[in-house]
């Protein structure tokens, strides 16, 4: 009997060092519970997805704890409001609810995720010492006569960016008469807090998913053996591609970029860069594979990033619900590439006076400062660049608020900022001649000689090199088409050559992003900016070439995982989509045999911590 108790008091608690993961053996009792349950209810349609939006409820708790009624007010708040709009028919009426609705949503993530970035700045400011508080716990214990809760802590809670932009999207598109709004309370909730999705995504947008809360349950044969594969296929990527690398490599020297050789730091900004992918895009695979089991279907979120051949195609690629939200919901209302607003000069030169405030280095406010007073002169006396230059302003702050949006530090405003001006670049590139293209690179580079020469940094030793390699395939284009009288270029060279550059200019991003990630909010600014210093530092020393091969040959596994996940993911879609369907058209018993198999392997990866989610923090 004590047993007994024992079990069920932990099914019904919350164990923060012991969530709920899609890598942990109690998720998939959880999953094989609610199928069960599921496949007597799913063909009455309210009762399904009634059950569905109490047992998410269930799975948040035991990811979160009490953080759930936050996900139920964010709910009753899309619901309310979603019925307002259209029963009022006054457009002011109804603009004022939607307006509510956004604000509301915000205010609620910028008190959990942005509160110490906020109190910094505004100690920068008036250079006094405040502390971050939690009044929500200080008022819990006041009305509970009871000191259960830290007041000294704001909790971030899990996946809240993912549920508020997906509550905004629902209020807005409302607004607009994209859909009705959902009239049950339990459709609904099971739109704002769908299990699988729910705490790292993707953005399920209104539009995508309510219109699924009403059709028939349907699972084919075919679509059960893709959703198999989905689910493999994601648990492969978490469990080798990412933790393995994480634990083995790369955790170690973002820990400590101090204690490693500069191939070590090197090395780590590309193996990182497939950890993160294999993270978020094994999530969404087992997600995906999740919600097709119960017959919904869940947006693409990422397509080879990695095959991008530019900035630009690499966020058309990446994150693919995030950008697609931010382009519909910021982007555009902003004035998208027909012009500007206020709003997007308010915006940029807000985020530039942070940038300057939280650097606390003379040079980067002074830099900052010339570049707006250079944007704002050729706005003013170039009027032939004014659609341009408000376009560029346009773009850069969907970058920088996207930046934002996945942390509140210095880190990932850099980082939001470094994939804007490359996205700037892309577009002023793709316009010019190959002569200009080399003519530039050439006088880049010379300025990084110069500067090197005057000041002998590793950033600017690291960016001498960089360039340099640059101009170099800058200049042999150039002299192929010279000699060649303007002739094609050899297709595959220039397109791997392309892909190779966009690799290297988004694994310096990560840089900054993963600098800022898994730190407490209190202290991100201060070390993550430190960590990120310090990978520059360390690369740009004298490298050893003697020891180049030591690193490698001492972590062979994770160079050969590295090279062999890198190849996958290179291959043409046509394969991929080949031996999917292969293995979903396999009898039954093959796929489970095949299932089992695989499982059993990848648990020979499995680390003694299980690392959770990347996406889990944002």
């Amino acid at each position: 009997m004590d047993n007994l108790t024992t079990f069920i008091s932990n099914l019904f608690s919350f164990d923060d060092k012991n969530p709920l993961l899609f890598t942990q053996f109690n998720f998939w009792v959880f999953l094989a519970l609610v199928m069960a349950v599921f496949s007597f209810l799913h063909s009455k349609r309210l009762l399904r997805n009634t059950f569905l939006f109490l047992a998410s409820l269930f799975f948040y708790y035991k990811t979160s704890g009490l953080m759930v009624l936050l996900l139920v007010f964010s709910t009753l708040l899309g619901y309310f409001l979603g019925i307002g709009m259209d029963k009022y028919e006054r457009k002011g009426v109804r603009k004022g609810l939607m307006a509510l609705g956004v604000v509301v949503n915000l205010l609620v993530l910028c008190y959990f995720k942005y509160a110490y970035f906020f109190t910094d700045v505004y100690n920068t400011i008036v250079q006094s010492d405040n502390k971050v508080i939690n009044y929500l716990a200080l008022w819990a214990n006041e009305w509970g006569n009871t000191d259960r809760f830290d007041a000294t802590k704001i909790l971030l809670p899990v996946g809240i960016s993912f549920f508020t932009f997906q509550n905004i999207s629902y209020i807005v598109d409302v607004y607009r008469h994209k859909i009705k709004h959902v009239g049950n309370i339990f459709d609904f909730g099971f739109y704002t807090s769908f299990f699988p999705q729910l705490v790292a995504g993707p953005i399920v947008r209104a539009d995508q998913f309510v219109p699924q809360l009403y059709k028939p349950y349907f699972l084919s044969r075919k679509q059960f053996g893709i959703a198999m594969f989905w689910i493999v296929n994601g648990l492969a990527k978490k469990i080798i591609l990412s933790d393995y690398l994480a634990v083995n490599f790369v955790d170690r020297i973002f820990d400590n970029p101090l204690l490693f050789t500069p191939f070590e730091n090197f090395s780590a900004l590309f193996v990182y860069s497939l950890q993160v992918y294999a993270d978020f895009s094994g999530y969404t695979d087992i997600a995906t594979g999740v919600a097709m089991l119960m017959g919904f279907y869940l947006p693409k979120n990422f397509n080879s990033p990695y095959k991008s051949t530019n900035p630009a195609g690499f966020w058309k690629r990446w994150h693919m619900s995030l950008s697609n939200w931010l382009k519909d919901y910021l982007y555009i209302p902003l004035g998208g590439n027909r012009g500007g607003t206020w709003v997007s000069w308010a915006i940029l030169i807000g985020i530039a006076a942070v940038i300057g405030l939280m650097a606390k280095t003379t040079w980067v406010t002074m830099l900052i400062i010339a570049i707006i007073v250079a944007i704002v002169g050729c706005y003013v006396f170039w009027p032939k660049a004014k659609r341009e230059i408000t376009t560029n302003i346009n773009n850069m702050d969907t970058m920088l608020l996207g930046g934002l949006w996945h942390g509140a530090s210095f880190n990932f405003i850099t980082w939001g900022g470094l994939n804007g001006l490359g996205i700037l670049i892309y577009k002023w590139w793709k316009n010019r001649s190959k002569g200009t293209r080399t003519i530039a690179t050439l006088l880049l580079w010379m300025a990084f000689v110069v500067a090197w020469i005057a000041w002998d940094a590793a950033a600017i030793r690291v960016g001498c090199v960089w360039t340099g390699v640059i101009f170099v395939g800058t200049l042999i284009d150039w002299i192929y088409s010279t000699l060649t009288s303007g002739g094609r270029p050899i297709a595959w060279l220039n397109r791997g050559w392309s892909i190779f550059l966009t690799f290297v200019f988004i694994s310096f991003t990560r840089l900054f992003f993963r600098s800022g990630s898994n730190l407490d909010p209190a202290e991100a600014n201060t070390v993550a900016w430190n960590t990120a210093k310090n990978m520059v530092q360390k690369m740009g020393d004298k490298w050893e070439w003697s020891h180049v091969w030591g690193v490698i040959s001492g972590y062979s596994n994770i160079f050969i995982i590295f090279a062999i996940g890198m190849i996958i993911h290179w291959l043409p879609e046509r394969w991929k989509r080949w031996y999917r369907i292969n293995f979903a058209m396999l009898p039954l018993w093959a796929i489970a045999i095949i299932t089992v198999l695989a499982v059993m392997l990848l648990y020979q990866f499995v680390t003694a911590d299980l690392q959770p989610f990347i996406y889990f923090q944002f």
